[in-house]
């Protein structure tokens, strides 16, 4: 990053519901944090739940979508037209508590500049957005707001007795905050619905370097899961949520016709229901496919119980799969893609509209279908699974092409250019 940039050393301080674990937020959050450190600035931390460096971080459990405050103040604004005065009270209440949390964070650390990443994007903790939202007037303090997915993007929030609220802080309009999206779909219907211009900073790995391999640790996963050394792994490294098309990568196992090939699915459904879970589950057995869902061995942080065994990153899990399946419906960007890409592993993609629009032109290549699969889509699979030659051609364009774009390289001149628009090139 530019020496001049912002003047010297900044301390950031990075805000949000959570962060801890897999999802895309945190992991997004991590990487800025990574290439902010590298050029020498602070990064800290506020969140309702968080496993980052303890010294650096206040924890907030207020702040947690799922604090049970929240979830009921929730339950009483969404799927529902009109709300009480007694409702209003009590997130105005807890927004107050938050808020107080805020101007603690920002003195104890000595804060130049707020990131806050999805919370005032999406509403899933509304008091959290508005004690922010004042804060950020209150205070003029620098802020970037990094949005990942809008309410509108989301079924559930159509129906809601939030708009007041929606249309103050989700997002937030203020002279001092800078809007960043991940894709230019996004970036054209903020501008469209709220008038505010935004920058896209596309999802990143660090393709400079090299990913992990199999090591002592990691060698043992396939068999952990009951596999053979003679089974093909066709891993879905996603959430099991309706728009992750998991139903697809099922037909493309059944059409394989070979009990070899084991679909593992790394994680659980999460936060949006288990229906889709059960939907999923009984529909491979219904069709005699081998899927496996392996959340109960994956975690953050590698650990070995007596009792459970091994747990595994889904990092350790990628060098071990022959196929990654990203058959979603909708994406705000793609992080799987990346990852499979970053893994050297040759992938089947649904042409969701963001790959279209932003990640296709760029040439990548993949098996790739447009919402359903189709006899062609089987046969290039298997011709992948069954020719090195082949596969080794396409992931080598893949990762030199991710290394063009989507690299910390191409996330450092992009920072550069938001903490330009902050600070100007002398910091005054």
């Amino acid at each position: 990053m530019g020496e001049t940039i912002g003047g010297g050393a900044k301390r950031f301080g990075f805000v949000s519901t959570r962060f801890a674990g897999t999802d895309g937020v945190s992991l997004e959050a991590r990487k800025w944090a990574d290439v902010l450190e590298r050029n020498g600035h602070g990064c800290y931390w506020l969140a309702g739940k968080l496993d980052t460096d303890p010294q650096r971080s206040q924890l907030v459990p207020e702040a947690f979508f799922d604090f049970e405050e929240n979830r009921q103040i929730n339950a009483l604004m969404f799927g529902r037209r009109s709300r009480g005065r007694e409702i209003s009270g009590r997130i105005h209440a807890l927004k107050e508590i938050i808020k107080d949390a805020l101007y603690a964070f920002r003195q104890r650390f000595g804060i130049d500049v707020l990131v806050a990443e999805n919370c005032l994007t999406i509403p899933m903790h509304i008091p959290l957005g508005l004690a922010l939202t004042e804060m950020i007037v209150e205070t003029s303090i620098p802020t970037i707001a990094h949005h990942h997915d809008f309410y509108w993007e989301r079924d559930r929030y159509t129906i809601n007795a939030a708009p007041d609220y929606l249309q103050t802080a989700f997002p937030p309009h203020g002279h001092n905050i800078q809007h960043v999206v991940i894709n230019t779909s996004a970036r054209e219907q903020l501008a469209r619905r709220t008038g505010l211009t935004s920058f896209v900073i596309p999802n990143v790995l660090d393709f400079s370097h090299p990913p992990p391999s199999v090591d002592e640790y990691s060698s043992s996963f396939r068999a952990d899961i009951g596999l053979t050394p003679e089974d093909v792994l066709i891993l879905q490294p996603t959430r099991i949520i309706s728009r992750k098309g998991i139903e697809h990568a099922i037909e493309l196992v059944r059409r394989l016709k070979d009990p070899k090939y084991k679909l593992v699915v790394s994680h659980e459904a999460g936060d949006e229901g288990t229906d889709y879970q059960e939907f999923v589950t009984e529909y491979a057995a219904s069709l005699g496919v081998d899927m496996r869902i392996v959340a109960h061995r994956i975690a953050a942080l590698r650990r070995e119980h007596a009792d459970q065994g091994k747990h595994y990153t889904l990092w350790d899990v990628y060098p071990h799969a022959d196929l990654v399946t990203y058959p979603s419906l909708f994406e705000g960007f793609g992080n799987a893609f990346l990852e499979a890409v970053y893994f050297g592993k040759p992938l089947l993609v649904n042409r969701y509209s963001i790959y279209v629009r932003d990640i296709e032109p760029k040439g990548f290549q993949a098996v790739e279908m447009d919402g359903y699969v189709t006899r062609s889509v089987v046969e290039e699979v298997r011709r992948l699974l069954e020719d090195k030659t082949i596969r080794w051609r396409m992931v080598e364009r893949n990762y030199a092409l991710a290394r063009q774009y989507y690299s910390y390289e191409v996330l450092e001149r992009k920072l550069d250019y938001l903490l330009a628009n902050i600070f100007g090139l002398n910091g005054d």
